[in-house]
C-alpha cells in the first residue's frame, strides 16, 4: 500500500446463504457431511446471494470518497466490511489507522445509559483514554446540542438527538478514516450543515471520509471521488458529477439507446425552423447552438427526441454574458416519434459544481397545454422565461421529457448540463440567487 493510501480494498466480495424453509438450514447442516462418509455426491440446500462482488477501491488521505447506488446495491456491506464487523467471503481490506464509523443509528451506545456514560463508552471503544475522551468532552456536548439531557437515558433521547450526539463523538475523536452511512439524514438542516463543517475541517487536517448519502448535491459538494454500486458490483467510478448522472440513470430510467430505424429517419428527413424562435422542427441541430455544453450527459428511450435550443434576453440572442435579473427566454422544440400521453418537459439550473438552484417541469406547474401534446410525428416549440437572479458565475441548464407509465417516470430525452450560462459580475449581493433584500432605517432625532 502506498504511502498516502489509507483504505486499500481488493476483490471484496460477500455472500449469503438464502435457504426456502428452516428445515434446509438444518439438513444443510449435516447433509454434505453424511454424503462424504458415505461417499456420495452432497447437494446443496440454500441457495447464493451475492451482496458484493469483486469490488476493488482506494482512499488517499485526506480524500472524500462518495459512494452511491440504489438501496440494496451492496452500500451499507461495504462500508460494514472496511470497518471489519462484517467479514468478507473474498477479497481483502488493508486500512492504515484509526476507524470511526456512523453505521447504523446509535450503534455502539447502550440505551440504559445515559449520554455522559455513552460519550465515555464510545471513546473508549474508538481507542480514546479516559483522559483524552474528558479533554474533548465539552466540545463533544456543545456539538451534539443536546443540553441538559445529556445525563438522561440514551432510551429516552430523541432520533435526531441519538445521532447528533454519535456523530459529536465521532467527529471530535479526529480518526484518521471516518465512515459515514446515511446517518446525517436524520437531523434537521442546521445540523447537517454544522456536520459538513466538521467534515471539512477534519479533511483539512488529513482524515479520509466515505460517505453514503442518498443526496446527489451531496456527493457533488463534498467528494472528491465516487463509485456507483449497482446489484453489488462497480458499475462507475470517477468525478462525482459524472457518477451522480449515472446514478439518475438507474435511479430514474434506463441506459440510453439508440433511436429506431423509424425514428432515426424521422430526424434526418431535415426541416424547417418556426421564424419566430428559429428553431428546427425536424433535424438536430442542439449542438450547432452557441451556449451549448459539448460535455453533456444526454441519455432516454428515444421515443422524442428535444432537437434544438434558443436561448435570449430583450437585447440579443445567445448572450455571452447575461445580466443579474435579466428575463431570459428559452425555446425549445421537441419532435415526438411515438404516440406519449402527457408528456413532462423539465427544466434544472445547477452551478458548476452540481447544486440545483432550481427546478420544475410542466407537471409540478400544472401546464394544461402539455395534455395536448405527443402525437406521433409531430413537433412542439416550447417557451419559457424567467427573471435570472443569479450571482456572478458559470451556471448550466438541464433539459429533460418524459411521460408516466402509471407510477414509474420513463425517460425519453433528457440533456443533463447541456446548456451554459455566463452571469455578469453583480456586486450588490453575494451567494447564489438575488433575493432583492430590503433594509429601511430610522434615526431617532437627540434630545
Amino acid at each position: 500500500m502506498s504511502s498516502d493510501t489509507v483504505v486499500r480494498v481488493r476483490g471484496l466480495s460477500k455472500c449469503y446463504r438464502i435457504y426456502q424453509r428452516p428445515s434446509d438450514r438444518l439438513k444443510q447442516s449435516f447433509m454434505p457431511r453424511l454424503s462424504r462418509i458415505l461417499g456420495r455426491e452432497g447437494r446443496t440446500h440454500y441457495r447464493e446471494f451475492w451482496a458484493l462482488k469483486d469490488v476493488s477501491l482506494d482512499v488517499r488521505k485526506g480524500e472524500t470518497v462518495g459512494i452511491v447506488g440504489r438501496n440494496g446495491s451492496g452500500k451499507s456491506t461495504l462500508l460494514q466490511m472496511i470497518c471489519g464487523t462484517l467479514n468478507p467471503t473474498l477479497g481483502d481490506v488493508e486500512i492504515d489507522g484509526r476507524v470511526a464509523a456512523l453505521l447504523e443509528l446509535g450503534s455502539g451506545f447502550n440505551p440504559e445509559f445515559t449520554g455522559r456514560e455513552n460519550v465515555y463508552l464510545n471513546g473508549t471503544l474508538l481507542g480514546l483514554t479516559r483522559d483524552q475522551i474528558a479533554e474533548r468532552y465539552d466540545d463533544i456536548v456543545d456539538f451534539a446540542g443536546v443540553g441538559e439531557f445529556i445525563d438522561q437515558p440514551i432510551k429516552a433521547y430523541s432520533s435526531g438527538m441519538m445521532v447528533r450526539l454519535a456523530f459529536a463523538v465521532q467527529a471530535q475523536t479526529s480518526p484518521d478514516v471516518l465512515i459515514v452511512d446515511e446517518a446525517l439524514a436524520v437531523g434537521d438542516a442546521k445540523f447537517q450543515a454544522k456536520c459538513f463543517d466538521r467534515l471539512d475541517k477534519l479533511k483539512q487536517t488529513g482524515t479520509s471520509i466515505l460517505l453514503v448519502t442518498h443526496s446527489s448535491e451531496q456527493i457533488v459538494t463534498h467528494c472528491d471521488y465516487a463509485i456507483l454500486l449497482d446489484r453489488g458490483s462497480v458499475v462507475d467510478r470517477g468525478s462525482p458529477r459524472h457518477v451522480v448522472n449515472r446514478y439518475m440513470d438507474l435511479l430514474f430510467g434506463k441506459e440510453r439507446r439508440e433511436l429506431s430505424n423509424e425514428a432515426s429517419q424521422l430526424v434526418a428527413d431535415g426541416g424547417s425552423g418556426e421564424q419566430e424562435f428559429s428553431l428546427s422542427l425536424e433535424e438536430d441541430l442542439f449542438s450547432t447552438r452557441p451556449s451549448y455544453n459539448a460535455h453533456e450527459y444526454r441519455w432516454g428511450d428515444g421515443a422524442a427526441s428535444i432537437l434544438d435550443f434558443q436561448i435570449a434576453t430583450d437585447l440579443e440572442s445567445f448572450p455571452a454574458l447575461i445580466a443579474s435579473g435579466e428575463l431570459v427566454t428559452l425555446a425549445v422544440s421537441i419532435r415526438f416519434h411515438v404516440d406519449l400521453v402527457c408528456p413532462i418537459l423539465g427544466i434544472t439550473i445547477k452551478t458548476k459544481e452540481g447544486v440545483t438552484v432550481y427546478g420544475a417541469n410542466s407537471e409540478t406547474l400544472e401546464i394544461d397545454q402539455f395534455r395536448e401534446m405527443g402525437t406521433k410525428g409531430t413537433t412542439a416549440v416550447v417557451k419559457a422565461t424567467f427573471n435570472c437572479r443569479l450571482a456572478q458565475g458559470d451556471y448550466f441548464l438541464s433539459l429533460g421529457l418524459a411521460s408516466r407509465n402509471g407510477e414509474d417516470i420513463v425517460p425519453h430525452d433528457r440533456r443533463y448540463d447541456a446548456i451554459h450560462i455566463q452571469i455578469a459580475p453583480e456586486l450588490t449581493f453575494t451567494g447564489l440567487a438575488n433575493l432583492d433584500l430590503n433594509l429601511e432605517c430610522r434615526v431617532s432625532p437627540h434630545e
